[in-house]
């Protein structure tokens, strides 16, 4: 981020202080030396970086520092050794970011006092103007932040954002514990053992519905020899009441003879 930052910065002063030069040549007004518009260019360069990387850097760890403060009152765990370590890049940071303001001021300074270039005394003076206005803007904009998030913080407190996150978690591994039950390819889910009890109560009713046959057929040949037994009994009996018929009937002429 902050390399395509100086990259399009570094282009944009470059083309710019050119574009003025050249403007100002082209209608014969008074311009100065081409040294100073480099001179100034540099600086201004130079200044926007100082009062950018330096001071962001301070103004995000203290404001890590305010969240791991909070997170320590909440009774949420924090890194005893991020937090050292945010604590000492805050400190060197902005130890960093007053020293380059001093040197550069100096500088400037001294290339304005030696006559190399008047725009010395402006870069320098910015550069001390800036030591101050660029912390005073950047402390209005971490008051800011601070503010608004204590007002979200009122809304959506922290605790409840962390049992929240807790909750989704739980959440999150029961859905994965369906998922793995619903996924036919793993040998113990529901819908595998879903499958084999299928697959088993298909192959019962298979072998039920064939014993059912074999009962079926069974049961027809039982009738039909009971059917044929019953035949036979009817047809003995008619034979045996046409021999009583004789018997009668010769009992009957030896009577009458």
């Amino acid at each position: 981020m902050y390399l395509n930052f100086f990259l399009s910065s570094s282009i944009g002063i470059v083309v710019s202080v050119l574009l003025i030069f050249s403007i100002f040549q082209w209608f014969h007004l008074p311009s100065g030396n081409f040294l100073d518009w480099v001179i100034g260019g540099a600086s201004f360069w130079w200044l926007l970086v100082i009062v950018t990387v330096p001071w962001n850097v301070y103004f995000k760890a203290k404001e890590v520092l305010a969240e791991a403060e909070q997170s320590k009152e909440k009774e949420i765990p924090v890194d005893d050794k991020q937090v050292d370590y945010v604590k000492i890049l805050a400190k060197r940071s902005l130890l960093i970011a007053i020293t380059l303001h001093l040197i550069s001021a100096a500088g400037l300074y001294i290339l304005a006092l030696k006559g190399i270039s008047a725009v010395g005394y402006f870069g320098s003076g910015a550069a001390l103007l800036l030591t101050g206005l660029r912390p005073a803007i950047s402390a209005y904009e971490y008051l800011y932040t601070r503010l608004t998030a204590i007002g979200n913080e009122w809304k959506y407190p922290r605790q409840d954002i962390v049992e929240l996150r807790n909750r989704f978690d739980v959440n999150e591994d029961r859905i994965k514990r369906i998922e793995e039950q619903l996924d036919p390819e793993n040998s113990y889910s529901l819908v595998a053992n879903q499958q084999r009890y299928t697959e088993e109560t298909r192959k019962e009713l298979a072998r039920l519905s064939a014993y059912l046959e074999e009962l079926r057929a069974t049961n027809q040949t039982e009738h039909e020899r009971l059917a044929r037994e019953a035949r036979a009994a009817i047809a003995q009996l008619s034979t045996d009441g046409q021999f009583l018929d004789h018997v009668r009937e010769i009992i009957r002429f030896f009577k009458t003879a």
